[in-house]
């Protein structure tokens, strides 16, 4: 997949500390055609109606975080920087909401991403009041844990916002260790508090209205990850699955993507566990946590082969729109437009779920899958 057509968004401001939130934000690149500031069109043609916004601040996210493009001690100015490997331009806040006013009948899902920053929660807020004065589509917020407590979570739901995003990403305790707290910059995060706010979001907003970010890729096994998927669906909120997409000059810039068979595999099995109820019964490992089987539903049968016919399982999966279809798409959150897919803005054709097939080698670990 790749853009064309692509035109500057706007005239650069000389000082930077005037395109700060809550009046400015960045925007992702789909969004930015979504809302008409860039000509521009997929290679493959497909309706897109999800818009992120990402806070934005001067000093930037205080985090540090060894895979994220916005991390702390990652070179470059932060307008600069970018965010899961793509352009997020700057545009005006109340523009940006008369926009979404204007174009609302075509969207599905909206969703704030703020970052770990003071004033992150205030201005989060304040745009949150601006976006639900004058727009009805359904709002999710991707929280900086740090940022926040329960009330905090209360007034969120109290302002509309419809579902959490928490980014565990590292899907272990030790993981989340490595790349998040034991940080050169010492802007460490805790394990316990993200937890925190997933317990308080589930309680305040109820099942199936919490997700959290995981990240294929980061050093954990197939076992780590099917247990998280596990322990999440047993408690009704959705696990999101993105694979882990080095970035320049980042400490882990030189690091590979997880093969692209095994990332096929885990995203199966996160939709058979999500979606087909398949538990630990289902799955078998070998000694190093590497997924070795996947096991059909008794007695029926076919659970496995149904679901990568049906190509739902390597679409994006994020907030639904207002049909329960994925309304969140982020195209290239896992890929660069050049790459060849990892996960799929639309519902793979039947090209597509043949390149998958080739792809996951599903027949090594589950027996009755045919071959392409």
């Amino acid at each position: 997949m790749t853009m064309a057509s692509q035109r500057k968004l706007l005239p650069l401001v000389d000082d930077h500390n005037k395109r700060q939130s809550p009046d400015w934000v960045r925007i992702s690149m789909a969004s930015a055609l979504a809302l008409r500031y860039q000509s521009g069109r997929f290679n493959r043609e497909f309706d897109f109606g999800g818009i992120n916004l990402l806070l934005n601040y001067a000093s930037g996210c205080r985090s540090d975080c060894s895979y994220c493009g916005l991390a702390r001690t990652r070179p470059g100015d932060y307008e600069d920087k970018s965010f899961i490997r793509v352009e997020w331009p700057l545009v005006e806040t109340d523009d940006l909401v008369d926009r979404m006013a204007k174009y609302e009948d075509g969207l599905t899902r909206l969703c704030i991403s703020m970052v770990t920053h003071g004033r992150a929660y205030r201005d989060t807020f304040e745009i949150t009041r601006r976006i639900r004065s004058k727009v009805a589509t359904a709002l999710s917020i991707l929280v900086a844990p740090p940022t926040l407590n329960r009330e905090r979570l209360e007034t969120f739901k109290e302002l509309g916002v419809d579902m959490i995003g928490i980014g565990i990403d590292a899907v272990t305790e030790d993981l989340f260790r490595r790349h998040r707290t034991d940080v050169p910059s010492g802007g460490g995060l805790s394990w316990e508090k993200y937890w925190e706010i997933v317990n308080d979001s589930r309680d305040i907003f109820g099942p199936w209205k919490v997700n959290c970010h995981t990240l294929v890729g980061l050093g954990e096994t197939d076992h780590d990850m099917i247990s998280l998927f596990i322990e999440l669906c047993d408690r009704q909120i959705f696990p999101y699955l993105f694979c882990f997409n080095p970035e320049p000059d980042s400490r882990m810039g030189a690091e590979p993507k997880a093969p692209i068979s095994r990332w096929r595999r885990i995203q199966l099995a996160k939709h058979l566990i999500e979606t087909e109820g398949l538990r630990w019964e289902h799955f078998s490992f070998d000694d190093e946590g590497s997924l070795t089987k996947v096991k059909d539903v008794e007695p029926f049968g076919g659970v496995v082969e149904r679901a990568v016919e049906s190509g739902i399982p390597f679409m994006t999966d994020g907030c639904p729109g207002p049909d329960g279809e994925p309304g969140c798409t982020r195209p290239y959150g896992s890929y660069r437009p050049s790459e060849a897919m990892r996960d799929y803005p639309f519902l793979p054709n039947e090209n597509d779920r043949t390149v998958i097939r080739d792809e996951m080698a599903l027949h090594e670990i589950y027996p009755g899958m045919a071959t392409s």
